[in-house]
């Protein structure tokens, strides 16, 4: 028994002074580990009349060995050189068909095996789907007859889905234009075992370039050779029976994509001199149309290189953008211009403008619209009536405005005039259907078109369809949600003259499942039976609680109590908190509620949810705003707002006689790592904290970050007050850190979390930090997850729910 004793005294000592460990990927308790290996309920696709539907089946997770297949990281995308795909591409494994008056959905004949399915097309008629395939040397084409359930191939392996997907079907759904590997790609150089040739060189001739810190960028010409040997596809007409002709030459083709009467087909290609401090949609491009045969039309635009930008998060480029075809004509472009150099600085009355212009696009453009704010969209109509929208980041405003398209001096009229981070005033979006053309135009009944929102308000959420009235602007509340105990989401209507909608119901014990509602009977269809995965946790507690912050901010978020509590015994638990801030520029919108307690409590890979089976209260998705109102920047005063908004959290469960605040974690992903860091590092309200994927260090992401657009030159002071890193002598309180190797988000570089990690041990503060590898942003590999969700145990175990208060009382005493 000494024997023993003593070598576990040996292996605590040494354990505590090792810097590193190598550790096998762990497994979390069986009590998570139920909740987390589960089937996962299908994605459904829904035809445009509403009869039939595909079942999509993945699994849950990806494997570490799939995420440790080789990948080039390459002006913004990453790539399968070997397969020709996105290597975070999400692959589904089964398909099948289900008719809305079925009982069971049909299988279908002739899916490959070990299907890795993607892409996914409807022919025109929708009788039809064509997707791609991926297998271990590259990409088929395969096309499913949704009337025999039968899918077939009708490419062999050598398509190119490098930059997107690469499907687009000819108008008469008997043929496709497919992304395919050209006869010319040459072999890719190996850039881990070429000998360079000279220096890397990037110039300035002192014009500013302000961008973001963008990952996965050109490093060296190699990178530019792989990318453009990559990027590279002919562009070849496929028959349904497999025959093939070459439509267009070898180029970099980035979209293709066809005039709704299917007569022109518009391709953007990207061209040199491509950059090492942008991605690869701001390299050159130029637009072109064709006419089906193949044969050039027109340049429509030719775009430079775009390494330079005005300040600002409104910036934009000069000249033509957003080039699309006009959903309700045969074929008819258009697009936005700047009116301001696309500089914010620049006061204008009107920042874009929107132009069109007719095949075969030789005469003049003719002006459509100008935006007050910057252009974000329209949605067509017809001939008289379309939607157009705007936005303006700094005030949070949005506007929405009705235009007649065929009067190039009408201005519109706006509809709608408010802030979009105001919730509870959201008339909803405008209700669309598929026109002649397959394409997506507002539904318009005798003057009249129609908002589905999602009916939020200070009483709850109720989603609601409106009627409105586009000439008088009147509305009438058609259909509004009354259930008070579920959540009818509505997903789609069907068809607004028939009443038909298709909604998607829920409860905190009840599974999502489809229905069909009649607007005119108000009958209601299930046209699904997903099972509910998750019954250990059907009947915990969980409750919206409203709190406010001291100085009078209300404030929400989602508890769940333990995994059996006892609500009249009310035993002092740990609790987790989670949460995400956000900027708002008025206090009303920061005030109000968007989180709907009637939710399915579905506890996906990264959700805290996970530990009321482990012991543990969890406050989830607590609000956590950070407001600047008028003049002021949210960020003035970010450290404060967080720490009063954590104090209020701590308060309301605490009052409610639910923890032991002694007892508390926090935690939070990405933006939530840094709230987490900065809370553990200026206030004494914490436990334990957990920040995963963060970035800790802001002078490493000098013009801006988040929501802050000001540059760290111009705003030094509030980069050095919100860095974690800056302050790592002020943190006492055990911090997990975790960051996934092949992080790709703009400015949490794995590098963050490394140098944050080095400076806390150098200061003495307790910290761990877990690199999962081949891991980007979110992590997606199930041995990853697992891991993950091991450490996270332990951690909480060791320094919250088993934490000796009293000692660590007297060990600040001592540093005292």
């Amino acid at each position: 028994m000494k024997r023993i004793n003593l070598l576990s005294l040996f292996l605590l000592l040494t354990a505590s002074v090792v810097a590193q460990v190598n550790l096998d990927y762990q497994k979390p308790p069986q009590e998570i580990l139920d909740l987390v290996d589960v089937p996962r309920a299908p994605w459904v696709l829904m035809n445009t009349e509403g009869d039939t539907m595909l079942l999509m089946y993945r699994d849950s997770y990806k494997t570490i060995a799939g995420l440790s297949e080789e990948e080039l990281r390459l002006g913004g995308l990453r790539i399968n050189p070997k397969t020709n795909i996105g290597s975070r591409t999400t692959f589904y494994n089964n398909i099948k068909i289900k008719g809305i008056e079925e009982t069971e959905a049909r299988e279908i004949n002739g899916l490959p095996e070990d299907a890795q399915l993607s892409n996914f097309n409807w022919s025109p008629d929708e009788s039809k789907m064509a997707f791609t395939n991926t297998i271990e040397n590259g990409v088929q084409v395969y096309i499913l007859d949704l009337e025999t359930a039968t899918a077939k191939r009708v490419t062999e392996a050598f398509v190119n889905a490098n930059m997107g997907n690469p499907i687009s079907w000819f108008k008469d759904g008997k043929s496709l234009l497919v992304n395919m590997l050209p006869a010319t790609r040459k072999e890719l150089i190996n850039t881990a075992e070429a000998v360079p040739t000279g220096p890397t060189i990037s110039t300035s001739d002192g014009s500013k370039a302000q961008n973001r810190t963008y990952q996965d960028l050109l490093q060296n010409p190699n990178d530019v050779f792989n990318f453009e040997q990559l990027a590279t596809s002919a562009l070849v007409k496929v028959n349904l029976d497999g025959t093939s002709t070459l439509w267009k030459d070898a180029a970099m083709y980035s979209d293709v994509s066809f005039s709704p009467d299917g007569t022109y087909i518009m391709t953007s290609t990207i061209h040199k001199p491509f950059s090492y401090i942008v991605p690869y949609y701001r390299f050159p491009e130029t637009v072109t149309v064709y006419d089906q045969d193949g044969t050039e039309v027109k340049v429509i635009n030719e775009t430079p290189l775009l390494e330079e930008l005005p300040q600002g998060f409104m910036a934009t480029q000069t000249g033509k953008r957003r080039i699309s075809w006009r959903a309700d004509q045969p074929a008819t472009l258009y697009w936005v211009e700047a009116l301001d150099q696309g500089d914010p600085e620049v006061q204008v009355d009107y920042r874009d403008q929107v132009f069109m212009q007719k095949a075969p696009f030789t005469g003049a453009a003719q002006k459509v619209i100008k935006t007050i704010n910057r252009f974000s969209g329209i949605t067509w109509g017809d001939s008289t009536t379309a939607v157009a929208y705007d936005r303006w980041w700094n005030t949070r405003n949005t506007k929405t405005y009705v235009f007649n398209p065929s009067d190039g001096s009408n201005m519109g009229e706006v509809i709608s005039d408010r802030s979009y981070q105001d919730t509870y005033s959201d008339p909803g979006n405008f209700v669309t259907h598929d026109n002649e053309y397959g394409r997506s135009v507002l539904t318009l009944v005798d003057g009249h078109a129609y908002l589905m929102g999602d009916g939020f308000s200070d009483k709850g959420q109720f989603p609601f369809i409106d009627k409105i009235n586009l000439a008088t602007q009147e509305t009438e509340r058609i259909y509004e949600s009354a259930y008070t105990d579920k959540l009818e989401d509505l997903q789609k209507v069907l068809d607004i003259e028939s009443g038909n909608v298709l909604v998607r119901i829920e409860a905190p014990t009840e599974y999502p499942n489809y229905y069909i509602r009649n607007l005119n009977d108000n009958s209601l269809d299930q046209i699904t039976a997903f099972e509910n995965p998750f019954k250990s946790i059907q009947d915990v507690h969980k409750e919206l609680i409203t709190y406010k912050r001291e100085d009078g901010l209300e404030l929400s978020g989602t508890l769940y109590l333990p995994v059996g509590y006892d609500m009249e015994k009310k035993e002092k638990k740990p609790m987790l908190l989670w949460a995400y801030p956000r900027e708002y520029k008025d206090k009303n919108s920061a005030s109000q509620t968007t989180t709907n307690p009637n939710e399915f409590t579905y506890p996906y890979y990264g959700s805290m949810v996970y530990w009321v089976t482990r012991g543990y209260v969890v406050l989830d998705d607590a609000a956590f705003p950070i407001v600047g109102e008028g003049d002021e920047e949210p960020n003035d005063t970010f450290r404060s707002q967080l720490v009063a908004n954590a104090k209020a959290a701590i308060d309301a469960v605490d009052a409610l006689g639910y923890i032991d605040r002694d007892r508390v974690a926090v935690g939070g992903h990405s933006y939530g790592a840094f709230m987490t860091a900065n809370l553990l590092s200026h206030s004494n309200l914490f436990a334990a904290g957990i920040a995963r994927s963060g970035a800790y260090n802001r002078t490493l992401t000098p013009f801006g970050f988040q929501s802050e657009e000001r540059s760290y030159w111009e705003a030094p002071e509030i980069y050095y007050e919100m860095s974690p890193f800056m302050h790592a002598d002020k943190m006492k309180t055990p911090l997990l850190l975790i960051h996934g190797v092949a992080d790709n988000n703009s400015g949490t570089y794995p590098l963050q979390s490394e140098r944050y990690f080095n400076a806390l041990k150098g200061l003495g503060a307790t910290a761990r930090l877990v690199m999962l590898p081949k891991e980007s942003h979110g992590y997606a590999a199930k041995e990853s997850i697992l891991h993950m969700l091991w450490e996270q145990d332990q951690w909480l175990e060791q320094y919250v729910k088993n934490r000796d208060v009293q000692e660590i009382k007297k060990q600040e005493e001592v540093k005292q």
